[in-house]
Parts: C-alpha cells; sequence; structure tokens
C-alpha cells in the first residue's frame, strides 16, 4: 500500500496542476478516488469471477491473451466509465467541459491503478521478494503511473465535449459510448504490447508519443478553457461589471500571478481576498457558459450571487 501510495501521490498532484484553473468541488475528488479504488475495481472483480464461474479460467495462451486483451480492457473501462457517468448525471453543474472530464475520468483511473497495484505489488513480493518488487515498482510506479488516468480520461473528455455543447444526460450517452470505445482500444493496445511484443520498444516508440500528444491536447484544453473565461468576463465587462484591465487579470494566467503578487503588497496581505475574487470570476465565466448552451435554468440567480461576491471582493481589495 505504502508502494502503492507513491505513484498516486505524484499522478494526483499531476490532476490537480491540471485543474487549477477551475478547480473541481473536493466531495466530488474523493467520490472519482473512491469510485475507481473500490467501486470499478469491486466490478471488474465481480464479473471476473462470474466469468470463471460460467465457463471456468483457461490457461492456454489464447485463454490469456483473451482475458488479458479483451476482457479486461473492456470490464474495466466499462467500470471506471460507469463513475465519469455518474458523476456527470449528478453533478452536472460542475462538470463544464473536456478538462473537467479529464479530471475527473484520470482520477477514477488513478484509484483504480492505486488498488491494482496493491495487489500487483504484493503479488511480486510473495512470489519474487524485493528484487520481483522492485522491478514490478519501476513498470507500474515509474514507467507507467498515468496508463490507466490516459485510457479513463479519454472517456471523460468525450463526455466533457459533449457536455460544453449543452447535451443532456440522454444526449451524451452517445459520446459517452465513443469515449469509452477509445478508451478499451488505448488499454487494449498497452495489455497487448505488454504480452505479445518487446514492451520497453513498444512503450519507447509508441506509448511515450502518445503521452506527449496527451499532455499536449490538455494544454490545449486548458488554453481553449481560459479563452472561455475570457470571452464571458468580456460580456460582463461590455455591460460594466469589470474593467478590461480586470479580465485581463482575471482571466490570463500571467495576470492572476500579476494580481495574487500585487495583493501580497496591499495592507494585511489580502492574497486570499484575491484567490476568492480570481474563483468567484471564474464560477462566473463558467455559469454564464451553462447559460448560454441551455444547461442550467437556475443561472440567473447563481450569475447575481457571484456578481454580488465579486463586487464584495473588489471592494474588499481596494479598502484603504
Amino acid at each position: 500500500m505504502v508502494l502503492a501510495l507513491l505513484p498516486l501521490i505524484g499522478v494526483f498532484l499531476a490532476l490537480r496542476l491540471v485543474d487549477r484553473w477551475e478547480p473541481e468541488p473536493r466531495g466530488l475528488i474523493v467520490i472519482a478516488l473512491g469510485w475507481g479504488a473500490i467501486v470499478s475495481v469491486a466490478i471488474a472483480l465481480g464479473v471476473d469471477l462470474l466469468i470463471v464461474l460460467a465457463v471456468g479460467r483457461s490457461g492456454t495462451p489464447a485463454g490469456e491473451f483473451l482475458q488479458t486483451v479483451v476482457q479486461a480492457p473492456v470490464v474495466e473501462e466499462v467500470a471506471k466509465g460507469l463513475g465519469v457517468l455518474l458523476i456527470f448525471a449528478g453533478a452536472r453543474r460542475w462538470f463544464d467541459g473536456p478538462v473537467d472530464g479529464i479530471v475527473y475520468g484520470g482520477l477514477i483511473g488513478a484509484g483504480f491503478a492505486f488498488t491494482e497495484n496493491i495487489q500487483y505489488f504484493a503479488l511480486a513480493w510473495i512470489e519474487g521478494g524485493a528484487e520481483l518488487t522492485s522491478a514490478t515498482f519501476f513498470i507500474r510506479g515509474i514507467l507507467s503511473p498515468f496508463a490507466h488516468v490516459m485510457f479513463t480520461a479519454v472517456t471523460g473528455f468525450a463526455l466533457g465535449l459533449a457536455a460544453r455543447r449543452g447535451a443532456s444526460f440522454r444526449g451524451v450517452l452517445g459520446p459517452w459510448l465513443l469515449g469509452l470505445a477509445g478508451a478499451i482500444v488505448l488499454h487494449a493496445f498497452w495489455n497487448g504490447s505488454a504480452l505479445l511484443g518487446d514492451f520497453l520498444g513498444l512503450y519507447t516508440a509508441l506509448q511515450i508519443p502518445l503521452f506527449l500528444v496527451f499532455i499536449g491536447g490538455v494544454l490545449m484544453l486548458r488554453r481553449e478553457e481560459a479563452r472561455l473565461t475570457r470571452a464571458r468576463l468580456g460580456e460582463y465587462a461590455a455591460a460594466g461589471w469589470f474593467t478590461p484591465q480586470e479580465v485581463d487579470m482575471l482571466a490570463t494566467p500571467s495576470g492572476r500571478r500579476a494580481g495574487l503578487a500585487w495583493a501580497r503588497t496591499l495592507r494585511g496581505d489580502r492574497v486570499g481576498i484575491m484567490r476568492s475574487f480570481i474563483a468567484d470570476a471564474t464560477a462566473l465565466a463558467a455559469a454564464r457558459q451553462r447559460v448560454l448552451v441551455g444547461r442550467d435554468g437556475t443561472g440567473g440567480a447563481e450569475e447575481r450571487l457571484l456578481l454580488e461576491r465579486t463586487a464584495a471582493a473588489r471592494a474588499a481589495l481596494l479598502a484603504a
């Protein structure tokens, strides 16, 4: 468990870095991790047990291939993907776009990998002691801590795109299935490379480029999220709620850094107030986006509340 915690901590910090622009609620973060670590693992183990009881466990190479490259990716990704779908259904106002989907999917994948790693590291210790455990940790904890994260993030990405377009729950089922198919294919490819081919060769030639593409895609989505925030806050600026300078400060990474640095120079160090100002303005832009795409019939009340809070934060920052 201690060994399994190490890659989990690294992955969690990376996902929180991705989620910095518009952080998800802590409760949903815990739910996502819990679904991955407990519920999805229980579903996968339960289905595996039912299959063994129904048809038995084959010890042939063909049977091992089917279990590793077909059964495991399908069952595990469906189990994890159900968690992303349920978060969308139960907390739709916190599921605004692709970055949110990647974060929720990634957290579920990280939770699943944590529990799976406990099993792998324990078996390695029993069968080969410290030497085999070290080798297993190197493969799973150093070379591939983001594998399950990437798989399930594909499902979350598809749901996030549908959410950005204002899709209803029924409307996201198609994108969810499409994202699920992508996650299954990536998972099957990963398992197949470990089972059939030169793992390190395929890892270097294919998996590392895929991971770099994943990172590049996340950075592009972060920029798109910032662009939408700037566009929505610009509409409020046109109505007189913000100045153009405030929009620059609230909706750009450099502006936020400058705003926080300025808040530190104020009497009493008002960094906390500035953080609230930034967070409420970002939430305001997200609420406005949900109203524009027809996803939130109560967005008007939230808009008014957030406008009042941003006005109060501005007044507190500028107070003598």
